[in-house]
C-alpha cells in the first residue's frame, strides 16, 4: 500500500452538522476542500472557494476563430472564384452572415464541450475517494468533506485533530 495519502474524509449524516463543519474547517484557513453531497446545499456556494472560470474565455475565443474562418473562407471564394450576380459585388457581407455565424456558434461548441471535458479531467475512471469506506453512500444518504493532502495547511496530526473536535461518522485516511 501506497505511504502517499489524498487526503482525511470525515463523514456525517446530518447536513445542519456537515455545513458546520464545512464552516469550522474555512475558518481554519484550509482551501482544497473536497465535499460530496448526496443533494445541493446552498452554503456550499458561498463556502467552497471560487476557481476562476477558463470555459467562456475560451469559447469566446473559438467563436472568433470560427467566425474569421468562416468569413476569410467565402471571402476567398469569392475572390478565387468570381461570379458577377445581378451586378452585386463580389464582397457582398450581408450573404457572408449566415455561414460565418453558423462556424462561430460550431466552433465554440465543438471547443467549449473538449474544454470542458479537459477541465474537468473526463473521463476520470478513478478517484481516490472511491476508496473511502462507505463512500457509496455519498450519493444516497452521507455527507463527506475530504481535505486534501496538497493544502498548505495540512498537516496529519492537526487536520485529524481539528475533524474529530467536528464529531464526524467515521474519520479515515484516503490513500493516494
Amino acid at each position: 500500500m501506497s505511504t502517499e495519502i489524498h487526503g482525511l474524509a470525515a463523514a456525517f449524516a446530518d447536513p445542519e452538522e456537515f455545513v458546520a463543519a464545512l464552516r469550522r474547517v474555512r475558518e481554519a484557513g484550509y482551501t482544497q476542500v473536497e465535499t460530496y453531497t448526496p443533494f445541493p446545499i446552498e452554503e456550499l456556494g458561498e463556502l467552497l472557494p471560487v476557481r476562476p472560470r477558463l470555459i467562456p474565455w475560451i469559447m469566446f475565443s473559438a467563436a472568433m476563430i470560427g467566425a474569421s474562418g468562416g468569413y476569410f473562407m467565402e471571402w476567398y471564394a469569392t475572390h478565387d472564384f468570381p461570379i458577377n450576380v445581378g451586378g452585386r459585388p463580389l464582397t457582398s457581407w450581408p450573404a457572408f452572415i449566415p455561414v460565418t455565424f453558423e462556424l462561430a456558434v460550431l466552433t465554440s461548441a465543438l471547443v467549449g464541450v473538449c474544454t470542458f471535458f479537459c477541465v474537468a479531467r473526463f473521463p476520470r475512471l478513478h478517484h481516490p475517494m472511491f476508496s473511502a469506506v462507505g463512500f457509496s453512500r455519498a450519493s444516497q444518504d452521507r455527507f463527506f468533506l475530504c481535505l486534501r493532502a496538497t493544502d498548505p495547511r495540512f498537516d496529519p496530526a492537526a487536520t485529524r485533530d481539528l475533524l474529530r473536535e467536528l464529531h464526524p461518522e467515521t474519520l479515515q485516511e484516503v490513500p493516494a
